[in-house]
C-alpha cells in the first residue's frame, strides 16, 4: 500500500481547517482519505472537490441520481466506501 503524507483534521489550521470542516463525511465523522491526500496542496484539494462536484452534477443526458447510482455500484465492486 502506498503511503502519502497528509495533514490530519486535528493538525489542520487556517484555510485547510475551514475546507476540512466543509468536507466532513457524515457517516464517518471525518474527512475521507481520498481528499486528505491533497492536504499539502490546498489548490489540488479544491480542484479535486470541484471536479467531483462537477462530475456528479446532473445533466440533461444523465441525471444526478443516476450518476450517484453508477458511482455507488462502481465503488462497491471496487470494495471502496467512497
Amino acid at each position: 500500500m502506498a503511503w502519502i503524507q497528509v495533514i490530519e483534521e486535528d493538525a489542520a489550521g487556517g484555510e485547510l481547517a475551514a475546507l476540512y470542516r466543509s468536507l466532513i463525511d457524515p457517516e464517518s465523522g471525518g474527512v475521507d482519505n481520498i481528499l486528505k491526500v491533497h492536504s499539502l496542496n490546498l489548490g489540488g484539494l479544491r480542484a479535486h472537490v470541484a471536479l467531483y462536484r462537477s462530475a456528479m452534477a446532473g445533466t440533461a443526458g444523465l441525471p444526478q441520481l443516476e450518476r450517484e447510482m453508477i458511482a455507488l455500484v462502481v465503488s462497491r465492486l471496487n470494495g471502496c466506501h467512497y
